[in-house]
């Protein structure tokens, strides 16, 4: 049977490999992103997230069957997975939809709460212990939540919720995720999210418009076939593999090196994010933008080593599920796999 990641520390080699994959997942995930919020002025956000999990799935079903066991097409698991669909469809539906209101940056900042809000959920759902270090370090990174969404500043917009509505669909997934457990492997909850969330996506889109009619300013929600994606099939194919690469460099890194090592590195995607955002569209994030990025960083950071230290302590420890890996488009933390 498969087991959870392993608790002892990685010899360097494998600890390097885990941070170089990690670092190389999250600059896949920026670009993603990055492509999600130009295609966004051409196509719905229903249309561009169904082709991202239709490439996903084009890649991880041949996988599968190529690998066979423990990997699995059919499960008797399949509530969790579409509970778990359900949340990423209506979540990043949600998130993609502030992109035009937003910078890069600002909008990855408040869903990086994610982290924070499992932690909670953990503490309250599944009975983790959280210390009051932790307890600390929580109210740090969601005092960065508020000073990054800074509410009641003049250019404070009402879609700055969305991606915090997304950060707490996120978290509720990772806790169904912790339900999964290891009894599925990291390949398997990947095709099983991305594939049923591409499924739910369509009737959600459809059934949007049906009560609602979007105005000019949500160009992006109206439900729609461009006729353009038929000769953009090369650069729609490329934001379904750039989702899919994240994804792979993302549970390989959790596969060859210690999660409490490598997880706080996920937050290296934000300034990433801040970079790419300048270069491209010549954003430059707001300072309680930035200021809130820091502490969020900060907490994170924090969690991850003292988490690291437990796992020191006590050969037998398992990683906290608030100190996984969160990105933008990740279906779950690619707990390590021994297959």
């Amino acid at each position: 049977m498969s087991t959870l990641a392993p608790n002892t520390f990685d010899p360097p080699s494998r600890a390097l490999q885990g941070i170089l994959c990690i670092e190389i997942g999250m600059l896949f995930f920026v670009v993603q992103d990055g492509m999600m919020k130009s295609l966004l002025t051409l196509y719905p956000v229903w249309i561009l997230i169904l082709i991202r999990s239709f490439v996903s799935v084009l890649i991880l079903t041949p996988l599968i069957l190529f690998l066979g066991r423990p990997h699995r097409i059919l499960t008797p698991l399949w509530p969790l997975h579409m509970a778990r669909a359900v949340l990423f469809a209506t979540g990043f539906s949600l998130f993609y939809t502030a992109f035009p209101f937003m910078g890069l940056a600002e909008v990855t900042t408040i869903f990086f709460s994610a982290p924070l809000i499992t932690a909670l959920l953990a503490a309250f759902w599944l009975g983790e212990t959280i210390g009051p270090h932790r307890i600390g370090a929580l109210l740090v990174g969601f005092v960065g939540v508020l000073i990054s969404m800074n509410p009641t500043g003049d250019t404070f917009h009402w879609v700055a919720i969305l991606p915090l509505i997304t950060a707490l669909t996120y978290a509720v997934g990772q806790i169904l995720a912790r339900k999964i457990g290891e009894r599925e492997t990291t390949l398997t909850v990947g095709l099983h999210t991305l594939g049923f969330s591409g499924l739910f996506i369509v009737p959600m889109g459809w059934g949007f418009n049906q009560f609602f009619t979007p105005g000019a300013e949500f160009h992006h929600l109206r439900w729609a076939f461009p006729i353009e994606a038929l000769t953009d099939i090369p650069r729609l194919f490329l934001l379904g593999l750039a989702g899919m690469g994240g994804y792979m460099f993302l549970s390989r890194a959790y596969q060859v090196a210690n999660a409490s090592l490598v997880a706080p590195f996920d937050y290296t995607y934000l300034p990433f994010a801040a970079i790419l955002a300048y270069i491209l569209w010549h954003e430059v994030p707001a300072p309680t933008t930035l200021i809130g990025m820091g502490l969020i960083i900060l907490s994170g950071i924090y969690l991850g080593y003292r988490e690291l230290r437990a796992a020191s302590k006590d050969a037998d420890a398992i990683a906290i599920t608030s100190e996984i890996s969160f990105a933008p488009g990740n279906p779950m933390p690619p707990w390590p796999m021994d297959d």
